[in-house]
C-alpha cells in the first residue's frame, strides 16, 4: 500500500522494510503494539529501560491523552533506555529498534513499511485509541504482531486484540492484579485467548524472547463478523444513534463482545457507548437548564412591561421555569433530586389499642 495523499514522501529508492527472518527462514515477531491508559506511563518507562539496544522489533505505543496535551513521553522513554523514541510524522518509515508514540489527538496507524498519523474519528471516545493501532498492524503484518495491553480503564484494546489474534499474532496482557486500572487487561482476558499474562517486571524479558521466535501464519482467515468489527463491512442496524455525531450506528457481536460503528467511523464497545451516551444526556440536560433560565429571564423582562394581570402571569411563568431549571440542576449535581422529608401522618389509634 502507498501512503495516502498528504503523506510525507518516502526517500528515493527506499522500500518497505523486508520481513524479519528467523534462523528457520520464517518471519519473526518484529512488530510490537502496546496500548495503555491510566497507570501505563510508569510501566512504559520501566519497559524502555530494560529493552536491549539491538532489539529486532519496532514498538508502537498508544496511551490515552487529552486533546491539547503536550506529551513528552518520547523524550522520557529515550532517557530511560537505549532505543530512540519519537512522535512520528505522517508517512514516517518503520525501522527496527525504534519506538513510535502516538501524538496527542491523533491516531497512530501501521502500514507495511511506514506509519500514518491521522485525526480520524474517535474510537471508544479516544483519539489516539488503542484499537486502530492494533487493527492496522494486524492488517499490515499479520502473525508478526505482538499485541500488549497494559493498565487502563474500560475496554479499549479488546477489539484490536481480536484482530491481532485472528491473524495469528500474539496476545500479551499485564496481570490485572498488578494494574492501577485493571479494566483493559481484564476485558481482553475475558474475550481473547491470551498467550501470556505477565507482571510488569517480566514484560521486557518476555517481549525479547517472543521477538526471537518464528511467527506462524494464521490458522484461518478472519470471519465476516471480524470484518464488521474492523469496519471493513457494515453491521446490522442498531436501535441507538451515535453519541458523537448522532448518525446511524451499526452493530456486530463477536464472541460475546458487542461493537458499534457509525458511517463516519466513530466506534464504541457497549461499555464505552453507555459512557458516551451518559455524557450526551448530561450535555442535553445542562442545555435544558440554560434554556429554562433564559426563558425565566425573558418572562421577567416581559412581565415588568405589562399590566398587572399580564405581569402576574409572566412572573408565575418565571418562577415555574426557574423551579424546573433548579430541579434539573440538582439532579446533575447530586445524581438525584433532593426529596424533602415529610412527617408521617398520625393515624388515630383504634379503640382498645391505645
Amino acid at each position: 500500500m502507498k501512503p495516502s495523499a498528504g503523506a510525507a514522501p518516502r526517500p528515493s529508492g527506499q522500500a518497505a522494510r523486508p520481513a524479519g527472518a528467523h534462523a528457520s527462514g520464517m518471519a519473526q515477531h518484529d512488530v510490537i503494539v502496546i496500548g495503555a491508559s491510566a497507570g501505563g506511563v510508569e510501566l512504559l518507562l520501566d519497559l524502555a529501560g530494560e529493552l536491549p539496544e539491538d532489539l529486532s522489533a519496532s514498538l508502537f505505543i498508544v496511551i490515552h491523552t487529552a486533546p491539547g496535551f503536550l506529551s513528552s513521553l518520547p523524550e522520557l522513554l529515550e532517557k530511560r533506555g537505549p532505543l530512540p523514541a519519537v512522535h512520528p510524522v505522517h508517512g514516517a518509515e518503520v525501522l527496527p529498534g525504534r519506538i513510535y508514540v502516538a501524538p496527542p489527538d491523533n491516531h497512530l496507524l501501521v502500514r507495511h513499511g511506514y506509519v500514518e498519523v491521522v485525526r480520524g474519528p474517535r474510537e471508544n471516545g479516544q483519539r489516539p485509541a488503542v484499537d486502530p493501532l492494533f487493527r492496522s498492524a494486524s492488517w499490515a503484518y499479520g502473525s508478526r504482531v505482538i499485541g500488549v495491553v497494559l493498565s487502563g480503564y474500560l475496554d479499549c484494546g479488546t477489539a484490536g486484540m481480536m484482530s491481532v489474534k485472528a491473524r495469528g499474532g500474539l496476545a500479551v496482557v499485564q496481570d490485572p492484579a498488578t494494574a492501577v486500572a485493571p479494566d483493559m487487561p481484564r476485558s481482553v482476558m475475558a474475550r481473547v485467548a491470551v498467550d501470556h499474562v505477565v507482571k510488569p517486571a517480566e514484560l521486557p524479558g518476555m517481549l525479547v524472547r517472543l521477538t526471537q521466535q518464528p511467527a506462524t501464519p494464521a490458522a484461518a482467515a478472519p470471519t465476516a463478523k471480524l470484518d464488521v468489527l474492523e469496519g471493513r463491512r457494515k453491521g446490522g442496524p442498531a436501535e441507538v444513534s451515535c453519541p458523537s455525531c448522532h448518525g446511524v450506528l451499526t452493530e456486530v457481536e463477536v464472541g460475546g463482545f458487542s461493537h458499534y460503528r457509525c458511517h463516519v467511523g466513530h466506534a464504541f464497545s457497549l461499555e464505552s457507548l453507555v459512557g458516551e451516551q451518559n455524557e450526551d444526556v448530561e450535555r442535553a440536560l445542562w442545555s435544558a437548564v440554560r434554556s429554562l433560565e433564559e426563558g425565566a429571564a425573558l418572562s421577567q423582562r416581559i412581565g415588568r412591561s405589562q399590566g398587572r394581570d399580564m405581569q402576574r402571569r409572566f412572573l408565575d411563568k418565571e418562577q415555574d421555569l426557574l423551579a424546573q431549571a433548579d430541579l434539573i440542576r440538582r439532579i446533575l449535581l447530586r445524581g438525584r433530586p433532593e426529596i424533602e422529608e415529610r412527617e408521617e401522618p398520625q393515624v388515630p389509634a383504634e379503640e382498645g389499642h391505645q
